[in-house]
């Protein structure tokens, strides 16, 4: 086992709790929303994140194992990291902002960068591709489900 890709993992793992930290959920404000009945719970949204985020992760050092050159690769470097920066934004924009519009655009823009990089990680890695498949299913619910609240609260 390589134990750079081991702590490339946990260090991108990591790197997805920054915004959870940085901008914590506001739960009194959060529960007083009008949510549709399909909503998941706090709990159940944060064990699929914490897979989710291990699934990019591990696709992450799929990609770099390969040692294609920076050339090859790097779109997917380029959406990873629009990707992250977009996933950061969104708990800034829903918890901090209390903006529930820019938040549902923000988590749109998730949505499409994640099918992006599940589609260009395909060619170099069918792993990667299928680990990332779960991502991008999450993102389009997520959005749909936060364009749900956002109508029902406006």
């Amino acid at each position: 086992m390589n134990i750079k890709l081991v702590v490339l993992f946990f260090s991108l793992y990591c790197l997805f709790f920054v915004a959870s930290v940085l901008f914590p959920v506001d739960y009194d404000w959060y529960s007083n929303l009008h949510k549709p009945s399909y909503t998941p719970s706090g709990k159940t949204i944060g064990i699929i994140w914490a897979f989710l985020y291990s699934f990019i992760s591990i696709s992450v050092c799929i990609i770099i194992s390969l040692e294609e050159s920076f050339k090859k690769a790097k779109w997917f470097y380029i959406i990873l990291i629009i990707n992250y920066l977009l996933n950061q934004s969104f708990s800034y924009f829903q918890f901090k902002q209390k903006d529930l519009l820019l938040a549902t655009i923000d988590c749109g823009f998730v949505a499409i960068t994640a099918i992006l990089l599940a589609l260009i990680a395909y060619k170099p890695s069918k792993t990667a591709f299928i680990l990332l498949i779960p991502y991008s299913i999450w993102s389009v619910f997520a959005t749909y489900l936060n364009y749900t609240i956002y109508v029902l609260n406006s």
